[in-house]
């Protein structure tokens, strides 16, 4: 981290964007003891981020721990941008990643059933969607997994090398084979017996009385 943020530090095409006051030092020095004990608190379970976003907005001495955590987060997304930008190893690793998060995002999106929008404005109604489309989405993943894995070991069991290189390259976001509204059997044989095609709805409900 010295060599990233070090005063002899420079870096051609940036250089530009940095400055002697771009970050409040003093302000996160204040702070820094109540910075600490929210951060434990977040992680000890005891404060949940939801009630912490809404205490920092309401009160006037918090929000200047807001503005404390403000800066501290600009003092993270810094380090971490030049260290994307000067370690090709993190570069890759933060690539590959975000490629499979939106894998996967897409992946449960092709899922949902009636569509991609919830179309709810119920909080509560809208966390079990979410919620039960990624449980869907990671069964479905995990039969796939295995359907792999069973192909692979019988390759295997039959003489065929399998290169571990070359599996890891096989995505288990795979749709065509995933059937998302059952089997669709289609049957020419006319019924025995007639089937009842007449609603017994109320009068006046679709259709005038007779």
């Amino acid at each position: 981290m010295a060599t990233l943020l070090g005063p002899g530090v420079r870096y051609q095409h940036i250089d530009s964007l940095f400055g002697d006051h771009a970050i409040d030092w003093d302000l996160i020095e204040r702070h820094r003891p109540d910075l600490l004990r929210t951060g434990i608190s977040i992680r000890e379970g005891r404060l949940s981020s939801v009630t912490l976003l809404r205490r920092l907005g309401n009160d006037s001495r918090k929000n200047r721990l807001y503005k404390a955590f403000r800066e501290l987060g600009r003092v993270i997304r810094t380090i971490t941008l030049l260290r994307f930008l000067s370690e090709s190893e993190l570069h890759q690793q933060i690539t590959a990643i975000t490629n499979r998060v939106a894998a996967f995002h897409g992946f449960a999106a092709w899922l949902m059933i009636g569509g991609k929008l919830i179309g709810h404005n119920d909080p509560d109604h809208q966390e079990r969607v979410v919620k039960f489309n990624e449980l869907v989405a990671n069964c479905v993943i995990y039969s796939t997994a295995l359907d792999i894995t069973d192909v692979a070991n019988a390759l295997t069991a039959e003489g065929y090398p399998v290169d571990l290189d070359d599996l890891a390259t096989i995505t288990p976001y795979i749709t065509r084979t995933i059937r998302r509204f059952g089997d669709w059997v289609l049957t020419l044989t006319p019924p025995e017996t007639i089937p009842i095609t007449h609603l017994d709805l109320e009068p006046r409900a679709l259709f005038r009385p007779d």
